[in-house]
């Protein structure tokens, strides 16, 4: 509220002095029971103080001609005064954005003059993803003029950023330098320099060290790979090998194959034993997940929320059904199942 008020107050001031002025973006407050999903179920929703102030700051006949409070326009509703279902924020949490189940946040606001005169349409674009608001829009017939120099009340001539904020050109042109900080550089870039010799020098020594070392171990060449190793000895081309042909009945093509078979039944029966025994093993070790509970009204497996409100109860774990949020009404919406996954 505080911030709605210095906003007010910064706005007026501005049309005070004759300019006009536009206020756009996310202001946290759903305006009208329209801009609401579930504002039926809301106690005391034109209660709310964000909702008065806006009831002050806005006309209450958009751009209908006759009395009005405020001195601003909704512009959106000024050309959609009777849209339902126009939202630009849902819940990520609850996957509410699936059944546009939401609230209108952001706004165009202008000043009554300027939307009447200039604002030809204003839009939403809810089907731009990427954050748990969509791009609010209007356009408007002007023209760009070139002001001669900046506004008095632009941000660059607040107390807390005058005389700090640089232009591109600083890092572009070369400026004067102050002969102090001239010689402070200097030295800087002498000692940087200096510096740097060091470091080269101390490479050059480490690389002579490790050259030196490698041609006193025998660096080998890729070649050395492919040729016979001198340390390991040769075989005698004397040496004669005796016959196992002589030793050994020669089998068969068939034969062959008919023990192969016979010798891998028994080893691949064995593996599969093994296997299955150290499954079993592991599946009675650990248990895994259990089951997810089934939700009363869809009959569907349901996911698990964490409690994250300060309270006794932060922490816990709960199941809850798996749809997107919606209204009531509709029955491809979450229901309404609680569980808690253990109790207290």
């Amino acid at each position: 509220m505080r911030f709605y008020r210095l906003l007010q107050i910064r706005a007026e001031a501005l049309l005070a002095a004759g300019s006009h002025v536009i206020i756009l973006g996310d202001l946290n407050t759903a305006h009208r029971p329209i801009d609401h999903w579930d504002a039926a179920n809301l106690e005391c929703f034109e209660e709310d103080p964000g909702r008065k102030w806006m009831d002050g700051l806005l006309s209450n006949l958009g751009c209908q001609a006759g009395s009005y409070t405020g001195s601003f326009i909704d512009s959106y509703r000024c050309f959609q005064p009777k849209q339902k279902g126009a939202f630009t924020c849902w819940s990520t949490v609850s996957g509410a954005r699936h059944l546009n189940y939401g609230s209108r946040l952001d706004y165009v606001l202008g000043d009554r003059t300027l939307v009447i005169d200039t604002f030809q349409a204003s839009f939403l674009l809810p089907e731009v993803m990427g954050s748990d608001h969509c791009p609010v829009g209007a356009v408007l017939s002007v023209s760009s003029v070139p002001a001669k120099q900046c506004p008095p009340l632009c941000t660059r001539f607040l107390p807390e950023f005058a005389g700090t904020q640089l232009k591109i050109l600083r890092f572009l042109v070369h400026l004067e330098q102050d002969p102090e900080f001239k010689q402070s550089a200097l030295q800087l870039t002498n000692q940087t320099q200096a510096q740097v010799r060091q470091n080269k020098a101390r490479v050059r020594s480490a690389r002579s060290r490790s050259s030196q070392a490698g041609t006193t171990r025998g660096q080998k060449k890729l070649m050395s790979y492919f040729q016979p190793s001198s340390t390991h000895p040769q075989a005698s081309s004397n040496l004669e090998l005796p016959n196992l042909g002589a030793l050994v009945t020669p089998r068969t093509s068939e034969e062959e194959v008919m023990a192969n078979v016979v010798e891998g039944q028994p080893k691949a029966s064995e593996a599969k034993v093994a296997k299955e025994v150290q499954t079993s093993f592991w599946k009675s070790l650990l248990g895994g997940p259990s089951p997810m509970p089934l939700c009363e009204g869809h009959r569907e497996p349901c996911v698990m929320r964490t409690v994250k409100k300060p309270g006794p109860n932060r922490g816990r774990h709960f199941y809850m059904c798996a749809r997107p949020q919606g209204p009531p009404s509709d029955p491809s919406s979450r229901c309404n199942f609680f569980l808690w996954s253990r109790p207290c």
